[in-house]
């Protein structure tokens, strides 16, 4: 496919990923992350043929323009999609492969000042929410689902869904949309209630098999609470 072909696929394929854009005058005005898709692949082509000076002007521009900062030796493939966009960013030896769909905010940055491949590869169809980080050389496997502000720095299987700083694995089918971020399990949540119930049960055995420790720990506390209320005075 050349150029713009490519390009032109690109503009179509806004229409298909945000059901807001409704006319040609929004296109124009609001959708940078399509706009930085369309000036990398003209910078892309450059810095293949060896002329990287301009390439970089060309991006350092668009980077001034559009607020999205992509080198133009990244690999991106077709019908990639950058919603809203201010703020992502995209290292030199990042890979991203066709259908994947980004959000504002999001880093596919190094770990690594050694040359060579050093920033993640995104597997197809990925779904990468705002905010995220993705650092080093891993690999986001194809479907999977990078919640909101997530910190990545291990590899996803495909098909999955990492949440959390550091991000955590999710095991398949948990959200069947890609798109529904606030369908994504809350574990920090879901540990705390765990550990609520762990409390719960521990109190039971104490109140049930040792009242004499539970006695004296009433009288601790009320030793406390005297305490407490003579300081305050």
């Amino acid at each position: 496919m050349g150029l713009f072909a490519e390009i032109k696929e690109d503009f179509s394929n806004a229409y298909k990923n945000d059901p807001a854009l409704n006319s040609g005058f929004d296109f124009i005005f609001n959708y940078p992350g399509v706009w930085a898709v369309a000036w990398y692949r003209i910078a892309h082509r450059l810095y293949k043929a060896n002329f990287k000076s301009f390439a970089r002007i060309i991006m350092g521009l668009n980077q001034i323009v559009t607020n999205i900062d992509i080198h133009p030796g990244a690999v991106i493939g077709k019908r990639v999609f950058i919603d809203h966009g201010v703020g992502v960013v995209i290292g030199q030896t990042a890979v991203i492969e066709e259908d994947v769909v980004i959000y504002q905010g999001v880093t596919l940055g190094g770990v690594s000042l050694v040359s060579g491949k050093r920033h993640p590869t995104v597997k197809k169809g990925a779904v990468i929410g705002a905010g995220a980080k993705i650092l080093g050389n891993i690999t986001i496997g194809e479907y999977a689902k990078i919640g909101a502000n997530s910190v990545v720095v291990k590899a996803v299987p495909d098909g999955t869904t990492a949440v959390g700083i550091p991000a955590h694995v999710i095991e398949k089918g948990r959200c069947k949309d890609p798109f529904m971020h606030n369908m994504l399990p809350d574990i920090n949540k879901e540990m705390f209630e765990y550990l609520l119930k762990r409390v719960a049960i521990l109190e039971h055995i104490l109140v049930k098999d040792n009242k004499e420790v539970l006695d004296h720990d009433l009288e601790l506390e009320n030793i406390y609470e005297s305490f407490i209320k003579a300081m305050k005075n």
